[in-house]
């Protein structure tokens, strides 16, 4: 699903809000988030899931083409745990 589909969606479902104001409600959701984030603060959406950041130390690695080892710079990655209601509707028949 891409951001105009969810804003196309989220159009159809709320009456009364143009495509344009949903776009701004979906556009600052996405912005709250990104802020929240880039803060530090773990971010849950109750039903859905959390989100929060995780730091990978840096490490060797090996370049599989040339054999070389080479230095991977520590790193934050994105880490989402899904919430109950989400992994049992997913995981039904």
């Amino acid at each position: 699903m891409t951001k105009s589909v969810l804003i196309e969606k989220v159009s159809e479902k709320i009456e009364g809000l143009t495509k344009n104001q949903t776009e701004i409600v979906v556009e600052t959701v996405f912005d709250s988030i990104k802020k929240a984030l880039m803060e530090g603060e773990k971010i849950e959406i109750r039903g859905f899931g959390n989100f929060r950041l995780k730091t990978r130390k840096p490490r060797k690695a090996r370049n599989p083409k040339t054999g070389e080892s080479v230095d991977v710079p520590w790193k934050k990655v994105l880490y989402f745990k899904m919430g109950k209601a989400l992994r049992e509707a997913l995981n039904s028949d």
